[in-house]
């Protein structure tokens, strides 16, 4: 079976940009920038605390912080055979959002790459956002943030709830 998703993209210009205080990590991950480290050790953890156990280093998921091609591209995940689950966060990006901005665009290439998850791109009655798995090729606006922030991370794990 030939599995053809190529590079899934986020768009970054309307992801919120709320102040966070940094995250401090305890793991390593394998093929995985150092920078990353902690995003994807709260991921593990937000897994585990809802009864999923997830080993990133065991799924073989890579991850960089690089340059990425196009406008408005602010992470990917890929399934080519050259970088399998490898997650792809946009250096411009990196360099410019806040640490909750940042989990919310790794957390959504996780859902890619570790979940299979593709986007979703319905929205509550007042404009929000759904998911975080949206695509922000849509009209829904990002509310990601400390007090929605359960609800989206609920949402990421156990999307048939929602």
């Amino acid at each position: 079976m030939l599995l053809i998703f190529g590079f899934m993209s986020c768009k970054k210009d309307s992801i919120l940009n709320e102040e966070e205080s940094p995250i401090e990590q305890n793991g390593v991950y394998e093929n995985v920038d150092p920078e990353l480290w902690p995003y994807f050790q709260r991921y593990e953890e937000e897994a585990k605390a809802r009864g999923i156990e997830v080993d990133l280093n065991a799924k073989g998921i890579s991850g960089s912080i690089q340059d990425i091609e196009g406008q408005n591209v602010a992470g990917q995940c890929s399934f080519s055979s050259h970088f399998p689950n490898h997650v792809t966060i946009d250096i411009d990006f990196w360099e410019r959002y806040s640490d909750r901005t940042k989990e919310f665009v790794v957390f959504h290439e996780l859902g890619h790459c570790d979940l299979l998850r593709g986007h979703r791109e319905d929205k509550f009655t007042n404009g929000a956002c759904v998911s975080l798995m949206r695509s922000g090729t849509l009209d829904c606006i990002d509310n990601y943030n400390s007090a929605t922030r359960l609800s989206y991370v609920n949402e990421l794990f156990f999307p048939d709830e929602f």
